[in-house]
């Protein structure tokens, strides 16, 4: 009922966006403008209202990606119409190629607008990887990405196994469940307030994907937060995370289990190894991903 609730005022909050438009030359449309039902909000901006729509995605939307939270109102979400926004649009604004190659072929006006963090005032530490202390794997993400940690969960039983003393921190908002125990693991519920504070914990930061089509278009959100806190982050080679990632230069791509052994093996062991690569993956995120950085891309969608 609390859902349903707020769903109503968000239609509510959207008509007075409606009304509102005339008085704008642009409207900025991040995914959609109504979560349920056909993109009939964005229909009267760009055919009655003629306004132009900057539309921006970071994912691949158009999929139905359904889990067990959200099945009852997946067929409610019409995923179809995001090839009508993308036609629609004034200029489509996407996170990586593979989305804008989608946005393409229903509107030649795409541009990549990867995903940028803000280094000024959000991320604006650095872990100091030589600094006494527990030794910290993390990862960051919602319960419904949780399922990707678990091809992983034997690699670190088997760093256990070595006896190395390290803590696998799961920062999420539920706990994980997997079928093979870890005493390594401690689960820390994710809070806004703690967040940055939380994520500096980490001495290496873990993005394991599928490779799978709603995988494509993830735009390595968690590895450019891991990054800008002078975190080494290890990827899955899905996505955009061959793009941000460079191995041994910022951090690792990993193609199999061993790889991620290995390589979670040498960061565990070589402090100074660390450092050296979490130093490089700040500095990769201040000349390409952070806000300053993509400023001129993002202005330029408005002209």
């Amino acid at each position: 009922m609390q859902k349903a609730s707020g769903i109503v005022q968000g239609f509510i909050r959207r008509l007075g966006h409606l009304l509102a438009a005339p008085a704008y030359d642009f409207v900025f449309i991040h995914r959609e403008a109504a979560p349920l039902g056909p993109p009939l909000f964005e229909w009267l901006l760009a055919k009655v209202l003629r306004k132009r729509i900057i539309y921006d995605f970071d994912d691949a939307i158009w999929l139905a990606n359904t889990s067990e939270a959200n099945k009852i109102a997946a067929g409610l979400k019409w995923h179809q119409k995001v090839a009508n926004i993308c036609g629609w649009a004034y200029k489509n604004s996407c996170g990586n190629t593979y989305l804008a190659d989608y946005a393409r072929q229903y509107n030649p006006s795409a541009v990549v607008n990867p995903t940028t963090i803000d280094t000024v005032h959000l991320h604006n530490q650095v872990r100091d990887q030589l600094a006494p202390g527990p030794l910290v794997i993390g990862w960051t993400g919602t319960h419904s990405t949780l399922k990707y940690l678990l091809p992983i969960v034997p690699v670190l039983a088997r760093l256990e196994a070595d006896g190395l003393n390290f803590e696998f921190r799961v920062i999420s908002n539920q706990p994980p469940e997997f079928a093979q125990p870890l005493r390594s693991l401690r689960f820390m519920p994710w809070q806004k307030a703690t967040e940055i504070p939380d994520l500096l914990s980490f001495h290496v930061g873990l993005m394991p994907l599928e490779d799978d089509p709603w995988a494509k278009g993830k735009c390595a959100f968690k590895a450019l937060q891991y990054m800008a806190l002078g975190i080494p982050a290890l990827v899955s080679p899905v996505g955009m995370n061959t793009e941000v990632v460079q191995n041994d230069v910022n951090g690792y791509v990993c193609r199999e289990p061993e790889e991620w052994y290995q390589y979670l093996r040498q960061l565990l062991t070589d402090a100074q190894h660390r450092q050296t690569l979490g130093h490089a993956a700040r500095a990769t995120i201040e000349q390409r991903y952070s806000v300053l950085a993509n400023t001129p891309t993002f202005l330029a969608l408005f002209t």
